[in-house]
């Protein structure tokens, strides 16, 4: 299976994980990423550039320098398909459109979808909501949290 990681989730292994505290969590983490069955979206690394230092960003990218990636034409033509759904324009901030910043949301669907794989966020299923599992839902895209991950994958330390 293929996890395409949110910033949330991201943000909290930097933050919770410690590389020297937690080495078995690393190293299956490193494992995960130089396979290339764990990687996140370009949009992610510029999110995670405003919370937290290069040196902390780049164990990420240490065994797979495309762990960030690109999106593909298919990717950019289903983020259009998201969006022709009124409701989702929500999701589309006023103040990331009016204010400029990142907006690694989208980004982060298209590539579990074009991949089939999973998404994995923080966020939660909100009835009414424009949020990254109510769109995964609409269109068939499995998503998780970081726990869930690790316990799919059976990861215990």
């Amino acid at each position: 299976m293929i996890y395409v990681f949110d910033t949330n989730s991201l943000s909290n292994i930097l933050n919770h994980y410690y590389r020297d505290e937690f080495p078995s969590f690393w190293h299956k983490l490193d494992d995960a990423i130089r396979d290339h069955w764990l990687l996140s979206v370009r949009e992610c690394e510029c999110e995670l550039k405003e919370r937290f230092s290069d040196g902390q960003i780049e164990p990420l990218l240490a065994h797979n320098a495309d762990f960030f990636a690109y999106p593909t034409t298919q990717e950019l033509t289903f983020i259009t398909r998201v969006y022709s759904v009124a409701h989702f324009r929500q999701n589309l901030e006023k103040k990331k459109l009016l204010g400029g910043g990142y907006f690694a949301d989208p980004f982060i669907i298209a590539k579990a979808w074009f991949l089939g794989g999973v998404v994995v966020t923080e966020e939660k299923l909100k009835d009414h909501a424009a949020k990254i599992p109510n769109i995964c839902k609409c269109f068939d895209i499995p998503y998780m949290s970081l726990q869930e991950f690790m316990y799919t994958e059976k990861w215990t330390f």
